[in-house]
């Protein structure tokens, strides 16, 4: 049996109760001096730092057992427990703390529970459960190469479930109408293999039991189509994509819109904008929402936030676009709007957004909801 003083985001009743499981034991508040919680700029962790004379609250774990303690470990990746001795309300205590990893940095900024609590809080709960549903566990350094794209799928998780659900012709669901259990843990590096029973209410009123399905969990993702009022022509980036060469597509380059996947703590307009610069070089002097869509319901979990960027597209726009760190060779298309629509025609624009969004901004220009600037 351990004592176990936590300092950090595990002082938040839900991510606790998450991470260490049932058999954890009830916290009790406790304090430790000399120390200071500081912030890790990156990824905003907090982690200790020795302070003399400062003092930080916190809550103590007295006797936590091998099982939660094993859980805990996992969650907490390379951070390393080490004694320290904190005071409580009965006297000072022998327990032992997480310290971070050597290679981290101190930023200017403290670390604080109650912001981290108001804009983290809830997307961390989601993304502990992630965490702790791989055997086994990952291990310090992976889990940290991870943690960027762990978050991403934990907002889209929070952002699915605070979004509008309409429901004028599709079935308006219950809770209980679809439920689902792991079979298997969870497997993958970038994007996660997520192997479920599923069961869930039949239109005839039946439960349809337990099926057997597979889910490729993604991250949300903002797609913009760039567009020049003014000349009526968008930008189109042509990229080599994976999909189509694993198929064994004859020519798996791809025409596609800009694109990119949402930041943790970003909204989908901000993903775009960003990725306008990255991709293509553009910044746009409006975003219009055009529809948000499932790319395949049926095994993946990606979600599209569309819109149409209005920008200027002059002829000598660069021919080049994306980040070398992140490996993107991408080719940048300058065409009118109608030429982009005759690629619809003749297969060559084949990628399920791009074809919708072409679409969509041809309707929009024909009901002149796009006035070229200055009239």
């Amino acid at each position: 049996m351990t004592d176990l003083f936590l300092y950090g985001t595990l002082r938040h009743d839900p991510l606790r109760a998450v991470v260490a499981g049932e058999t954890a034991p009830e916290p009790v508040p406790a304090r430790l001096a000399d120390h200071h919680v500081a912030r890790e700029p990156h990824h905003h962790l907090p982690f200790l730092v020795r302070r003399d004379g400062a003092m930080i609250e916190g809550l103590l774990l007295r006797g936590v057992g091998p099982e939660a303690m094993a859980r805990l470990d996992a969650y907490e990746g390379d951070y390393r427990r080490a004694p320290v001795e904190v005071e409580t309300a009965e006297g000072r205590v022998r327990a032992e703390a997480y310290f971070p990893p050597e290679r981290f940095i101190e930023d200017a900024e403290p670390w604080s529970f109650e912001a981290w609590r108001r804009s983290q809080g809830a997307m961390t709960v989601l993304a502990a459960e992630e965490v702790l549903a791989h055997d086994p566990p990952l291990d310090g350094g992976v889990l940290n190469g991870q943690w960027p794209m762990i978050l991403m799928r934990a907002q889209a998780r929070q952002r699915a479930g605070e979004a509008p659900a309409p429901a004028r012709l599709r079935h308006s669901p219950a809770p209980g109408d679809v439920t689902w259990r792991r079979r298997a843990p969870l497997s993958g590096d970038f994007f996660k293999l997520d192997r479920l029973d599923i069961n869930h209410l039949r239109f005839d009123g039946t439960r349809s039991g337990l099926l057997p399905r597979e889910v490729l969990v993604g991250a949300d993702a903002a797609l913009v189509l760039p567009y020049d009022p003014v000349r009526d022509r968008v930008l189109l980036v042509e990229q080599m994509r994976t999909g189509p060469a694993r198929r064994g597509d004859a020519n798996p380059w791809s025409l596609e819109p800009v694109a990119g996947i949402i930041d943790a703590g970003e909204t989908p307009e901000q993903s775009a904008r960003r990725e306008g610069m990255e991709e293509a070089h553009v910044t746009f002097s409006e975003l219009r929402h055009m529809f948000s869509i499932y790319a395949s319901p049926g095994s993946t979990t990606d979600h599209f936030f569309c819109f149409a960027g209005l920008c200027d597209l002059p002829d000598d726009h660069a021919r080049h676009g994306g980040l070398d760190v992140e490996g993107e060779d991408l080719r940048l298309h300058l065409v009118t709007l109608d030429a982009a629509l005759g690629l619809i025609e003749t297969g060559e624009a084949n990628v399920g957004p791009i074809v919708a969004m072409l679409l969509w901004l041809a309707r929009a220009r024909d009901r002149l909801e796009f006035a070229p600037r200055g009239t």
